[in-house]
């Protein structure tokens, strides 16, 4: 896994090489997959690392990638926009895709 990446495409595509071949969707309490037909509550997720990536014209174009590994150990990958939570996720999610706590 790399410390940074040129794309967000390029980062998807490099970390699903490396075995992040889940894609998963953010629900209320943790993260879910479709294919999978599976939901994991936040601790029941770790994140591994993250990535941020910035729009060139527009704020709206930010997201993060987050590598998550769960407790059964599927690993995907999660695209967010930058720290936009509407309240309908919960406390433990938000603390678990607090990237500032990931920052060593």
């Amino acid at each position: 896994m790399k410390k940074g990446y040129s794309s967000l495409s390029v980062a998807i595509e490099d970390l699903q090489k490396e075995g992040y071949t889940i894609d998963f969707n953010l629900v209320s309490d943790g993260v879910a997959s479709k294919q999978l037909k599976k939901e994991w509550k936040a601790g029941e997720c770790e994140v591994v690392s993250f990535f941020r990536f910035e729009g060139m014209s527009s704020t709206d174009d930010n997201s993060i990638l987050y590598a998550i590994k769960t407790s059964d150990g599927e690993k995907g990958l999660l695209v967010d926009a930058y720290g936009v939570y509407d309240g309908q996720i919960s406390p433990e999610m938000i603390d678990l895709l607090n990237v500032n706590k990931h920052i060593k």
